[in-house]
């Protein structure tokens, strides 16, 4: 007897940036992404009925009431092979941040002395914020010292010699407005339920390092999960549920979890202790669906951003160590920077420029004592306080 039973394997998982919200955009297989899980949710909103129906019995809702659509995204990172394009998932990550992104071509190292300085043979283009690369480690730029030189977050391992090529990058930063995706799940066989969650919009963002693999974890809400079995004419504004692009070959390489560096401080050093770390990027997001003659999601507005630093280490005797706890205690604002990867074309980089941390919990339980600094929110003039890059 056959068995008609979905293999949960047999999933491809696309992701395309919506021009309009709730409007479903055309994908290729380039759209598709590197996805470990997509779970996707839709609650039906059910006022009480107070009418007196002389019974206990309950009397059912009618149709056509809003519903509540949430889902949560999990995607490994994977090698970005193509520095004049965006990742795959570059989509998600400008649903969470906003703005476009920026791209660095590259360029040729001058002849550098200073170790948190990066000259240039030629002008760079470059603005504080975006990152460069160089010999498999990812650095972000502070500051322009004039048009050929910048400084850095934190010192390259080795300086850059003359004549050193200086990698690509593409970098995302904050705004004020979010942009949509959809999400298109399909399985095999074809005769499946295929689904798309069209106004999606990432509420939540995280980033965790020292995992099996560096993942990227997005969750936010939608304005409608549209499928292939239910579906009817403008829905999503298309005429007819979208077929899968044509397959293509998909190899990619995942990034182990432990390879990658933190760099930590006032006067920033690289921790070798870090047990555990976690970036959470949060919107606020507030949906547009209580107006009279909706019945889904008009847009969304985002609220305060809320970006923290969670991060558990081993405590030491050394200077760096003993500075953290001393600008926890003093409240005073430290750099923290995350590079996930240490091979070219294989990076990627969060940097959180001015972090308040919170004072260390002691965690005695173990052999070694632990610290865990946790809820350490990121500050910022304007829409700077969290820049995320590949390279």
């Amino acid at each position: 007897m056959a068995c008609n039973y979905i293999s949960s394997n047999n999933n491809r998982l696309y992701v395309g940036l919506e021009s309009n919200y709730g409007q479903v955009p055309a994908i290729t297989s380039d759209n598709r992404i590197p996805a470990v899980k997509l779970t996707a949710r839709q609650q039906m909103i059910r006022p009480e009925r107070k009418d007196k129906t002389g019974t206990r019995t309950y009397g059912g809702t009618p149709a056509g009431l809003r519903k509540n659509t949430t889902f949560d995204l999990l995607t490994y990172m994977t090698s970005w092979s193509t520095p004049n394009a965006e990742p795959v998932y570059g989509p998600l990550f400008r649903a969470s941040l906003g703005a476009p992104p920026v791209f660095f071509a590259g360029g040729t190292a001058a002849a550098n002395a200073n170790t948190k300085l990066l000259s240039f043979t030629a002008p760079h283009g470059l603005a504080p914020g975006q990152a460069v690369t160089f010999g498999g480690e990812l650095r972000f730029v502070c500051s322009i010292v004039d048009p050929a030189t910048v400084e850095l977050s934190s010192p390259f391992t080795v300086t850059p010699g003359a004549s050193s090529p200086i990698g690509p990058t593409v970098t995302y930063l904050p705004a004020t407005a979010l942009p949509s995706t959809s999400i298109f799940d399909y399985w095999c066989p074809t005769a499946a339920v295929q689904r798309v969650l069209c106004g999606a919009a990432v509420d939540q963002m995280k980033i965790n390092i020292n995992g099996d693999y560096h993942e990227f974890e997005f969750s936010g809400i939608a304005a409608d999960v549209i499928d292939s079995t239910s579906f009817m004419a403008g829905q999503g504004g298309l005429a007819s549920f979208p077929a899968e692009p044509a397959l293509a070959p998909y190899n990619y390489s995942i990034i182990p979890g432990h390879l990658g560096q933190v760099w930590l401080g006032t006067d920033p050093d690289q921790f070798f202790t870090i047990t555990a770390a976690k970036i959470t990027l949060q919107n606020a997001l507030d949906k547009r669906e209580r107006e009279f003659g909706a019945n889904i999601p008009r847009c969304l507005a985002p609220g305060m951003r809320t970006v923290t630093a969670d991060l558990e280490l081993f405590e030491t005797n050394d200077t760096a160590t003993r500075g953290l706890y001393q600008a926890a205690r003093q409240s005073s604002p430290i750099t923290v920077m995350l590079q996930l990867g240490q091979q070219p074309g294989q990076l990627a980089g969060v940097y959180l420029k001015s972090v308040v941390p919170e004072v260390p919990e002691f965690d005695d339980s173990q052999t070694r004592l632990q610290w865990k600094l946790s809820g350490n929110r990121a500050q910022g003039t304007g829409n700077d306080e969290m820049y995320v890059a590949f390279g």
